[in-house]
């Protein structure tokens, strides 16, 4: 089999672009700490209501004992429930998020947070807002025709602000 001189020459410079990519993906993903997900963990979106992590009552805010914060959401067509809630500044943050019905996505503009939501599955993500204000909370994912109505907030509060409030499981604004 002849191959010619300047075929042979694209062949090299097309491995090595492809090799110089993935090289740089890798170191980046290294760097920056980009890895798979490593918690699987699946619910049935049918019965939610009736799971005990995700019932009704269950949603919003909870203050673990280490002083961390837990985080419930379900994202249903179109919204994200609780709708508002109110979290602590420079506090580690886990979100568990459920779908109900499709496939959403959720982002936080200005922080690092955005995930996807399988119907099935739990998505857990892990956080710290470092300083308070209103952060909107975004569907990224087309989940349907009331897509540009599925919103909440996230009222990010002082450390000092959050020890003096009663901000319990449930006590969000909606």
């Amino acid at each position: 089999m002849h191959i010619d001189p300047l075929e042979r020459k694209w062949i090299y410079v097309s491995l090595g672009m492809t090799g110089l990519f993935v090289g740089v993906i890798l170191l980046t993903s290294f760097i920056h700490g980009v890895n798979a997900p490593s918690n699987v963990e699946t619910i049935d979106s049918a019965r939610l209501h009736l799971s005990k992590e995700f019932a009704e009552d269950n949603l919003g805010v909870e203050e673990n004992v280490d002083g961390s914060i837990m985080v419930r959401m379900v994202a249903a067509r179109y919204g994200f429930f609780p709708r508002s809630i109110k979290v602590p500044a420079d506090t580690k943050i886990t979100f568990r998020w459920v779908s109900f019905d499709v496939l959403h996505g959720v982002h936080i503009p200005m922080t690092n947070m955005s995930t996807m939501i399988l119907p099935g599955f739990v998505a857990e993500v892990t956080t710290v807002f470092p300083k308070p204000g209103l952060y909107p909370v975004l569907c990224n994912e087309y989940c349907g025709r009331g897509h540009d109505h599925m919103w909440s907030n996230i009222s990010v509060i002082a450390k000092q602000h959050w020890k003096q409030s009663s901000n319990k499981k449930g006590d969000s604004d909606e």
